[in-house]
């Protein structure tokens, strides 16, 4: 199959003097997002000869730790989504969804 278009998605990292994420914006054109303000990401790469993932965690020091509890809610809710989407493996699927209803249910996420 040929290629037929290239395209590109871009995080741009504002540090402090020690490195630390100060901002993080991204772009990416064909989703019509530009310069688009973030306070965390999480980015994986699955390494196919060594069967490892690399990964990429970023978040800017002023990122509040509830809203990082919600990210890593939210996150791990799309996980289970994607993993039954590319495995169809529903035991586990429910399984991943039964614990982040336990994760929400400890961190008092659910909103009564």
């Amino acid at each position: 199959m040929a290629i037929v278009k290239n395209t590109q998605i871009t995080i741009d990292v504002n540090l402090d003097e020690n490195n630390i994420p100060e901002q993080m914006q991204w772009t990416a054109p064909d989703g019509g997002i530009s310069q688009m303000d973030t306070k965390a990401m999480l980015l994986s790469f699955w390494d196919a000869e060594a069967q490892e993932t690399l990964k990429m965690d970023l978040w800017v020091k002023e990122m509040p730790v509830d809203q990082m509890q919600l990210f890593f809610h939210q996150t791990l809710v799309s996980l289970s989504d994607t993993y039954y989407r590319a495995t169809q493996d529903e035991k586990m699927t429910e399984t991943m969804r039964d614990f982040c209803a336990y994760f929400a249910e400890k961190l008092e996420l659910k909103k009564s």
